[in-house]
């Protein structure tokens, strides 16, 4: 794989960063709801759904009992994604990025070639990342997505700059959604770009060299 898309695939745990399971009702303002972004809906149902399937993913990998523990924290990590992707999209959006299908095929068969074939793929992103196999073409799309905002902004975020720059754009998309989030579940962190107390400087993560997601925090 092209270094540059072997980084954003290995080097995004924060995008997955881990975090107390999520529990089964929202508020009394949102009931159902995990989260409202822009207006819409994020609902504990549809967090539950994405765990559900990362857990039966893990129940049927000869390595069940280890990374079934590691990923105890598995909830959080979902919805911290789901709103994620909403502001990737609105920061995308007000630069005109778009990600294509062909882009996002593309990817995935360069990763299918770095991992040696569709099942080492799924077998890596599960355990390093906890993502399933029917969640793996919205995580590359993730990847494209922030490799290409940060073309568009003219931030490279190996330096100071370019990490500001493109933590900026996120943050002043994150701030027109205005994320709210159940407070059974936190607080959205606009600054952070993040679940509160939760720390994970990803955005400065994104073109570093690969390393393991034990050491990126997943």
């Amino acid at each position: 794989m092209h270094r540059r898309r072997r980084t954003a695939l290995t080097v995004s745990a924060a995008l997955l960063t881990a975090a107390p399971l999520l529990a089964a009702c929202g508020s009394q303002a949102h009931p159902g709801a995990a989260a409202i972004v822009g207006g819409d809906r994020i609902t504990v149902a549809t967090v539950q759904g994405q765990v559900a399937d990362v857990r039966q993913a893990q129940n049927a990998s000869k390595q069940a009992a280890q990374i079934t523990n590691q990923s105890g924290q598995l909830g959080r990590a979902k919805l911290h994604g789901l709103i994620l992707d909403r502001v990737l999209d609105k920061a995308s959006a007000d630069a005109g990025v778009t990600v294509t299908r062909a882009e996002i095929q593309q990817m995935r068969q360069q990763a299918v070639a770095q991992y040696k074939g569709e099942a080492g793929l799924r077998a890596a992103v599960l355990q390093e990342r906890w993502i399933a196999p029917d969640q793996i073409d919205a995580f590359l799309r993730e990847q494209i997505q922030l490799t290409k905002l940060g073309q568009a902004l003219g931030a490279d975020p190996t330096t100071p700059a370019g990490t500001k720059t493109l933590g900026d754009a996120l943050t002043k998309a994150s701030e027109a959604l205005k994320v709210d989030v159940n407070p059974r579940f936190g607080t959205w962190n606009n600054q952070q770009i993040q679940l509160a107390e939760y720390k994970a400087p990803w955005i400065t993560q994104v073109t570093k060299p690969a390393q393991s997601a034990a050491e990126a925090g997943a």
